[in-house]
């Protein structure tokens, strides 16, 4: 590789700054030979030959811009000469081929369920079906932090903490006893809380149990306690129907608290203690066992993402999710608004003309929401993206979806739909980081790969989620958050393959318990729902 900059089609237009450039330096790339007109920092992009105004920018061989004025040979690319523009797709009968690579004759430590899925955890989930929970939700889980010792007791439950390992009701009287946690099968309990449930329109509330559903059905979890009003648009009906669709003919243990039914607070709080200590010791059952890399589920994800991210980062989560697919696994690709431009490649790897039909319809549906309220997915690069050398959402949209690797597709999701196939799925999620894996999660990703250039604390509560930099200085700067480097294949020291591999390993690692994501250490464990209006 060039130390200089990277040219990374042939028929590319511009090519990458790999670090700060002065004005006047000579390029040499190919065949080209240049002098730069001015200075162009790390990750921008400058001319690699004059162009015209009104004509089309040329970047991984695609359509990422149009000049709004002429642009010299060795002139920086600036949002002041290029505006987005992108690719037009069609749907066709395509002959798409697949060097796939080997399989992996490795395993991991999984916690296999009854309906075949493998988790990378084991979790008890305890969550609200309406907002109006949320305090409750806040007091059961400083209630089990006190009873595992992570917090001073709080008077009002200490009767109600005691002997937890023992009992399986609990008594007023009961002295409480400060212990560490009996269940040593079981990684956590997690609690989420959201916003959603009530209020709202009733598709929302819909959408919200459907999701809170694949979360139950996710093999991360053994099984989940539910935290109802009794009167919000979020049904437990609805959420219990998805789930046995979902879950047939298996299903997990689920207890429903509804305080309407119990009155006092007190009451109805003890309650859900109780149930969730039955729940924890059903889960303490199950322990890890060796699994195939087959029974993998990786979601890919990008969130701060800079002018390396389509060079690095994310070309080595492509790597592992073709490794985990040749190998029998499942990937999960997300974030549309950051597919666009890219969407005649991914059209073409459709095993389907039916699957590239739905990808393009709920691409096409989802920008025309956009532009309805004056956006688009055009708007889609952040300020930070910008900053960082992305300034069109094409630019953005081919880097990204890199992660995606060089599988066929076999399958195309809308939001909340659970994973049904083996190889690379398409989710209908937001660009917005949390949005959309919180979306992953609920479709049944059981492991989360994030490549970041400017580095975010992102988490999920149920899902390990791998933060993976695209540069050394962000790893070196933000080391408390991000856990694997692939800033070697900038300097050229590794290839992208050689990097997959070695992420491939860090993998195995967390999926089996052996070493824990940042995220997960530090307690970021973001949950927003999507609904399913305009978000970006």
């Amino acid at each position: 590789m060039n130390n200089k900059a990277l040219q990374l089609h042939e028929e590319d237009d511009i090519a990458v700054a790999l670090k700060n450039l002065s004005q006047g330096e000579m390029v040499v790339l190919g065949n080209f030979e240049l002098e730069l007109k001015e200075e162009i920092p790390a990750k921008h992009k400058f001319a690699m030959r004059n162009l015209a105004k009104g004509q089309n920018v040329i970047m991984y061989g695609e359509i990422v811009g149009q000049a709004t004025k002429e642009i010299s040979k060795g002139a920086a690319i600036t949002r002041d000469n290029i505006i987005h523009e992108s690719s037009k797709f069609s749907i066709r009968e395509s002959n798409y081929v697949w060097k796939a690579p080997a399989g992996l004759e490795r395993t991991f430590l999984g916690y296999k369920r009854e309906d075949g899925q493998v988790g990378t955890a084991n979790y008890w989930l305890v969550f609200p079906l309406v907002f109006c929970e949320n305090k409750n939700i806040e007091t059961l889980k400083e209630a089990f932090e006190i009873a595992l010792g992570y917090r001073k007791p709080n008077p009002f439950l200490n009767h109600v903490l005691a002997n937890l390992q023992n009992q399986d009701s609990i008594s007023e009287k009961t002295p409480f006893i400060e212990f560490e946690s009996p269940f040593e099968n079981v990684d956590g309990i997690r609690f989420i809380t959201h916003q959603l449930g009530c209020g709202g329109t009733r598709q929302d509330a819909q959408t919200l149990c459907h999701l809170l559903a694949g979360y139950v059905n996710n093999p991360n979890i053994a099984g989940a306690t539910v935290l109802s009003l009794g009167c919000q648009n979020a049904e437990f009906q609805i959420f219990q129907d998805r789930l046995n669709e979902i879950q047939k003919p298996y299903s997990k243990p689920v207890y429903l608290c509804e305080q309407q039914h119990f009155g006092t607070t007190e009451a109805f709080l003890k309650a859900a203690i109780e149930k969730t200590i039955i729940g924890l010791k059903e889960a303490n059952e199950v322990s890890r066992t060796p699994q195939p890399i087959s029974k993998l589920v990786i979601g890919l994800e990008c969130g701060g993402s800079d002018g390396f991210s389509g060079i690095s980062a994310n070309p080595t989560l492509g790597r592992v999710s073709d490794l985990v697919i040749a190998s029998g696994g499942s990937a999960i690709l997300s974030e549309f608004p950051e597919l666009f431009g890219a969407e005649q490649n991914l059209i073409d790897r459709c095993l389907s003309i039916d699957l590239a039909e739905k990808f393009a319809k709920l691409m096409s549906s989802y920008n025309e929401r956009a532009k309805s309220v004056g956006s688009g997915f055009d708007m889609n690069p952040s300020p930070g993206n910008i900053k960082d050398g992305l300034i069109t959402d094409a630019m953005k949209s081919l880097g990204a979806a890199k992660k995606g690797g060089l599988a066929p597709i076999s399958d195309v999701l809308d939001y909340t739909e659970y994973v049904k196939k083996p190889g690379l799925n398409l989710l209908c999620t937001p660009g917005n980081d949390v949005e959309s894996t919180t979306g992953l999660a609920g479709s049944g990703a059981n492991l989360i790969l994030f490549s970041t250039g400017l580095g975010t604390p992102t988490g999920n509560p149920i899902c390990p989620v791998i933060k993976v930099s695209s540069n050394t200085q962000v790893k070196s700067r933000m080391s408390d958050i991000i856990d694997f480097d692939t800033g070697e294949i900038i300097t050229g020291s590794k290839s992208v393959n050689k990097m997959g591999d070695e992420l491939m390993d860090f993998v195995i690692e967390v999926a089996s318990g052996s070493r824990k994501a940042k995220a997960d250490l530090n307690s970021n464990f973001d949950f927003i729902p999507w609904k399913r209006g305009v978000s970006l």
